[in-house]
């Protein structure tokens, strides 16, 4: 098994406790609960769950990219929704970016997310 190695890029929001943005073991990358944060002002994605989607989508994006991945390569996400209600509009913006050989997955619905946010997307890919 590899040596552990830290993640870390500017293209998606910097961690704000003590976790990292990925974590490199093995051969897997373990991407950390990307929030729909957008990474340049530190803001909330403006809109509603879809748009909030997109922008976690492309955080764990960049994260895997700091690794040397692509979403291609992810082997499982696990979802975490304020409001099940919104499993639908989450779902058909997640399909545009995994469109074939999908990951496996876990949908969440949960009492709270940081910042309030509506959606939050773990990741663990092999590359």
């Amino acid at each position: 098994m590899g040596a552990k190695k830290v993640i870390t890029t500017n293209n998606a929001p910097a961690a704000i406790g003590p976790y990292s943005q990925g974590i490199s073991a093995g051969g897997f990358v373990f991407v950390s609960g990307q929030l729909p944060i957008d990474p340049a002002t530190g803001e909330l994605a403006p809109g509603g769950v879809s748009e909030q989607t997109e922008r976690s989508i492309k955080n764990v994006k960049a994260v895997l990219e700091a690794a040397g991945l692509t979403l291609g390569d992810v082997l499982k996400t696990t979802v975490f929704l304020k409001d099940m209600n919104d499993f639908a509009a989450m779902n058909a913006v997640y399909a545009a970016h995994f469109t074939s050989d999908c990951p496996a997955r876990a949908a969440v619905e949960v009492a709270r997310l940081p910042k309030d946010a509506l959606v939050e997307i773990e990741a663990i890919a092999c590359g």
